[in-house]
């Protein structure tokens, strides 16, 4: 009985072994939406503000892109931050 105990052990350890020495699955990072997310190379250029007419008043829309952390693998993450703020209509 002992001896069936030892063996199992080192029957789990080599399969633990041999399945953690396998090749890694490449993450891949995608976004449905890349206007707002985009993940690696150089940052996106950012967009002129722009004054949006609302009927009764305006919206100067600007939009800026943020490093927002990196992935596992190094990749910088860019996220956009889109601020409003009411202005006077030209």
């Amino acid at each position: 009985m002992n001896k069936l105990y030892i063996f199992s052990v080192c029957t789990a350890i080599a399969f633990t072994i041999a399945g953690c020495s396998t090749a890694t699955i490449k993450p891949n990072y995608t976004s449905t939406n890349p206007d707002v997310m985009r993940i690696g190379g150089d940052k996106p250029s950012d967009k002129e503000p722009e004054i949006a007419n609302m009927g009764s008043y305006c919206l100067q829309i600007t939009e800026k892109w943020k490093i927002d952390g990196k992935t596992p693998d190094g990749q910088t993450i860019w996220s956009k931050d889109s601020l409003r703020k009411a202005v006077p209509c030209p």
